[in-house]
């Protein structure tokens, strides 16, 4: 047992990285590298060619499954859904069995930008476990085709279709790191000051908000579009956030770009990331449900 469990733990960051992409949940992507090992520990290692091959299929197979499921619960959720936010850098992410560790949590948030994470939902299961697969990871055609049980030639199709649906729909970003954190903190300290000036001078015109409470948490039933708008929206939430005892807000990585994340003591409180381009913010994700936040858990 314990040389399967040296084998799984090999990989155990590439099938959270997987499953994570695949659901946009940090809790779910757990459960299912917690299932991946329960398959692996049962099977008769002896027979299996490739580890990592073998890993990726169950891990595949298992979050697809997941996903019927997770579909049919944000049928009935209140307000727009958006996928977990996890932490990738500025502050030391708690340590879980199934979570990446920081230095590969950046280059797993490379890949996944919340933003990409919300057009990875408008395309189906098995697209995005194609897109997962091949864009993010860079896996041969012929074992995405044997994860996913499909022939060759429909993953390239399904891969194909895929990137032209995400590229027409992902927002445009920065490629400057540097530029999109001086946007951040610009944005950050516009909102805290309640400044609506220079709030306004860094969001686009045409920039839409989406916040995701969840129905547990105070926010937006409804996407909010135009600069005006969001940023009166900000300015109240940044009012509201002053009469909460101990919370603590700061610009952090999330998913692998700046962002502004709040904790009251430990217990993360909420995740506001942007989409910049060309200086300016296009898009703002808000995510304070708090059953989403265990992905900004710090000790």
């Amino acid at each position: 047992m314990t040389a399967a469990l040296e084998a799984f733990d090999q990989h155990r960051r590439l099938l959270f990285s997987v499953a994570y992409q695949m659901l946009g949940s940090v809790a779910d992507a757990e459960d299912v590298v917690q299932d991946a090992w329960l398959r692996w520990s049962a099977a008769d290692r002896g027979e299996v060619a490739d580890p990592r091959a073998y890993l990726v299929q169950v891990t595949t197979r298992l979050a697809l499954d997941r996903m019927a499921s997770a579909h049919a619960r944000r049928e009935s959720y209140v307000g727009p859904w958006l996928p977990e936010p996890l932490l990738t850098g500025g502050a030391p992410v708690a340590s879980a069995p199934q979570a990446p560790e920081p230095s590969d949590a950046a280059e797993l948030g490379e890949r996944v930008s919340l933003a990409l994470l919300v057009v990875l939902e408008t395309l189906s299961p098995a697209e995005r476990a194609v897109f997962v697969l091949r864009e993010a990871f860079g896996m041969p055609v012929a074992e995405v085709a044997d994860a996913l049980g499909r022939s060759e030639a429909a993953v390239r199709q399904m891969a194909h279709r895929a990137r032209e649906h995400v590229h027409a729909r992902q927002p445009r970003f920065d490629a400057d790191r540097h530029a999109q954190r001086e946007v951040t903190e610009r944005f950050f300290a516009a909102v805290a000051g309640g400044d609506m000036e220079a709030l306004l001078a860094a969001l686009a015109p045409d920039v839409v908000l989406i916040s995701d409470g969840g129905g547990k948490a105070s926010a937006a039933r409804r996407p909010i579009a135009g600069a005006d708008k969001v940023a009166r929206f900000l300015v109240g939430i940044a009012e509201k956030g002053g009469d909460i005892p101990g919370l603590r807000i700061q610009v952090a990585e999330v998913n692998g770009l700046p962002a502004i994340v709040g904790w009251v003591g430990a217990e993360p409180f909420g995740s506001i990331s942007l989409a910049v381009a060309d200086g300016r913010i296009e898009q703002v994700l808000v995510v304070v449900n708090p059953d989403k936040l265990a992905g900004l858990v710090v000790p």
